[in-house]
């Protein structure tokens, strides 16, 4: 959305008070996980919903490996 936009994670930062990194990570999707305040800071900036942030991609599981604990 930022990209669509043509926001710089500078000026999301300093709007919406999270952390630059977070946001970098978010951006570049090497995030490995996400807070729940900085999701409802997005989605309150932005006035949107989580799933507009967020897509559900499955990754398959290379075979000959197990899932199972």
């Amino acid at each position: 959305m930022m990209g669509e936009r043509r926001l710089k994670i500078s000026d999301v930062a300093r709007e919406t008070g999270l952390n630059r990194g977070t946001l970098t990570r978010l951006y570049h999707e090497t995030a490995e996980r996400v807070e729940l305040d900085v999701l409802d800071a997005l989605c309150a900036y932005f006035h949107c919903q989580v799933s507009d942030i967020f897509e559900f991609n499955p990754n398959p599981v290379p075979k000959g490996e197990n899932t199972t604990p």
